[in-house]
C-alpha cells in the first residue's frame, strides 16, 4: 500500500507522530489491502471547516474520514484519505488519561477502518470495529482505547 503523509500547520504546532509512524499505523490497519491512501494532520480552524462542510457539525473532530467512491479513484487503487486534528487528539488524550502516542493510533487506525468499509453505526458493526482496533492496537503494544 503506498501511503502518502501531508503534515501542515497553520496554528501552533502540537506534537504529532512522524509520516513513517503515521504510514506504519495505517498500513497496519489496512492489511493485506492494497492502495493508496493519504493522511492530513490539521489544526481545529481546518478539523472544523471540514467537519461542518462534510458533516454539518459546527465543531472539530479527532478524525475525519473521505473513502474514495468505488466508480472514481478506487478502479485506479486510490482508498482515499484521512484528516486528524492533532490539537484535539492530544485534548482528548489528557482528558481521558490516555498516552498520547496510543491515542495516535487509534485515530489513525481507525480512520483507515472507516475506509475499508468499517462503521460502528449499528451495535453489531461498532462491536466488529472496535474488535479490530482493539486488536491492531494490542499488536501495537496499546490497551484497550475503550477500556476503563
Amino acid at each position: 500500500m503506498t501511503i502518502e503523509v501531508l503534515l501542515r500547520y497553520r496554528t501552533r504546532r502540537p506534537w504529532a507522530p512522524g509520516p513513517a509512524t503515521l504510514r506504519g499505523w495505517a498500513q497496519l490497519a489496512a492489511g493485506a489491502r492494497k492502495g493508496e491512501l493519504g493522511i492530513r494532520v490539521v489544526g481545529v480552524a481546518e478539523s472544523s471547516a471540514l467537519n461542518l462542510r462534510y458533516r454539518g457539525k459546527r465543531a472539530p473532530t479527532n478524525v475525519l474520514s473521505f473513502p474514495m467512491p468505488a466508480d472514481s479513484g478506487r478502479a485506479h487503487g486510490i482508498i482515499g484519505d484521512i484528516v486528524v486534528c492533532a490539537p484535539l487528539v492530544a485534548r482528548e488524550a489528557r482528558e481521558q488519561g490516555k498516552v498520547l502516542r496510543a491515542h495516535w493510533a487509534h485515530m489513525v487506525i481507525h480512520g483507515t477502518l472507516h475506509l475499508l468499509g468499517f462503521d460502528h453505526q449499528r451495535t453489531s458493526d461498532a462491536r466488529r470495529m472496535e474488535g479490530r482496533e482493539r486488536r491492531l492496537l494490542g499488536q501495537l503494544g496499546f490497551g484497550d482505547p475503550y477500556g476503563e
